[in-house]
């Protein structure tokens, strides 16, 4: 089974139980610890307790690595902008006007770790927690806003509905670049001008797909009488348990180790 960034994985493990609420703030508990992390011990260990993550989630995490292929464009893009911006003193290459340092590689490395565990860790996030249960959490957490008429439960369901739309639109677009190919669309092509001319066929009918899809879902709310959050009950009621109180133990050890390895850098 080919897995997409944002798509939901059914499972019956531990962080498939636990509270939204909790991974929703332990989330961004190891988005701090990693864009804290200033030595590759730090990286380490926060990309240790990622694959932990994937383990215990009963998921693999080769087709997990599979899923990044969207976002190599981005990386390779972050990895060539800090290479030559990025300044140092000890001189690796020096060409012309370019010139990279020893220090710029490594910060390059850094960069693309970041990267790679940010994007990983919130895809933990959406693999093991469903749409409903995502839109709960969030609406549960933004709760106190109400008090000033913030809109919570709007801003949750569409959070929740953009990222449930993200693997149906992965997978359309796959279909159409078959379809380009089929009628002889080259995407392979070294000319940089006719390679952006070849995704215009793409562009269009995913817009078209798009609206589509948005215009479906609206009639689908509408015929079933869906008027907000106001006066909604809820078949499955969020409670924290044992599970949430030990993965809240291991990600603050984890920032805490972070905080501390950071001291002697």
């Amino acid at each position: 089974m080919k897995i997409a960034i944002g798509q939901y994985v059914p499972g019956n493990s531990a962080l498939h139980k636990a509270d939204p609420r909790t991974k929703f703030i332990l989330t961004l508990v190891y988005m701090v610890a990693v864009l804290m992390s200033k030595s590759y011990v730090s990286y380490i260990a926060s990309a240790a307790l990622l694959a932990a993550a994937f383990i215990c989630a009963h998921i693999n995490i080769c087709k997990i690595l599979r899923s990044l292929r969207p976002l190599i464009i981005m990386m390779a893009m972050t990895v060539v902008l800090n290479i030559f911006f990025y300044g140092g003193t000890t001189v690796l290459v020096s060409f012309w006007k370019i010139t990279v340092y020893k220090e710029s590689v490594y910060f390059a490395l850094k960069m693309l770790l970041r990267v790679i565990l940010l994007v990983l860790a919130s895809s933990v996030l959406t693999y093991t927690t469903t749409s409903v249960m995502m839109t709960d959490g969030l609406e549960s957490l933004m709760s106190p806003l109400k008090k000033i008429h913030f809109p919570a439960h709007e801003i949750a369901m569409i959070m929740s509905i953009a990222l449930r739309f993200i693997p149906t639109f992965s997978e359309e677009t796959e279909r159409i670049i078959k379809a380009q190919t089929a009628r002889g669309a080259d995407f392979d092509s070294k000319n940089i001008i006719k390679k952006i001319k070849s995704y215009i066929p793409i562009i269009v009918p995913m817009f078209v797909g798009a609206w589509r899809k948005a215009d479906e879902l609206a009639m689908a709310m509408n015929a079933r009488c869906y008027r907000g959050g106001e006066g909604r009950t809820k078949y499955r009621m969020l409670r924290f348990t044992y599970i949430d109180a030990v993965l809240s133990v291991i990600t603050c050890a984890l920032l805490a180790a972070v905080v501390i390895a950071n001291k002697f850098v």
